[in-house]
C-alpha cells in the first residue's frame, strides 16, 4: 500500500482548517486517514500555532516509505526535520513563459 503525507480539509466556508495525515495514495483528500498526526490552521500569524505535527510519527511514515504533498513537507522542514532525498521541496510556482521558451526566441 502506498501512504502519503497529506492535508485533509476540515472547518467551514470562509474558515479553513486541515489535518496532517496519513492516507492511502488512493483515497480522496477528505477520505478515511489511516493516521491523523497534526493540523494546520492557515488563519493564525504564528507559524509555531498554526502547524502542530507529531514528528516522530510523521519520521515513522516516512521511514516505512510513505511520501509527502509538497506543503506537508515544507512544514516538516519548517519544524527542523531531515527529509529524505526522494521527497522534493520545488520553489514557488513560476506563472508566464519558461526560461526555454525564451531562450529559443
Amino acid at each position: 500500500m502506498a501512504v502519503r503525507l497529506r492535508l485533509a480539509r476540515l472547518g467551514r466556508k470562509n474558515r479553513p482548517f486541515y489535518r496532517v495525515a496519513a492516507f492511502d495514495a488512493r483515497t480522496r483528500r477528505d477520505g478515511r486517514a489511516i493516521e491523523y498526526i497534526g493540523h494546520y490552521d492557515p488563519l493564525v500569524e504564528d507559524f509555531e500555532k498554526a502547524v502542530t505535527v507529531d514528528l516522530e510519527r510523521a519520521q515513522y511514515w516516512i521511514d516505512h516509505g510513505a511520501k509527502c504533498s509538497e506543503t506537508v513537507a515544507s512544514f516538516l522542514k519548517r519544524k527542523g526535520m531531515e527529509l529524505p532525498r526522494n521527497i522534493k521541496l520545488t520553489g514557488p510556482k513560476t506563472k508566464g513563459k519558461s526560461s526555454k521558451k525564451s531562450q529559443d526566441a
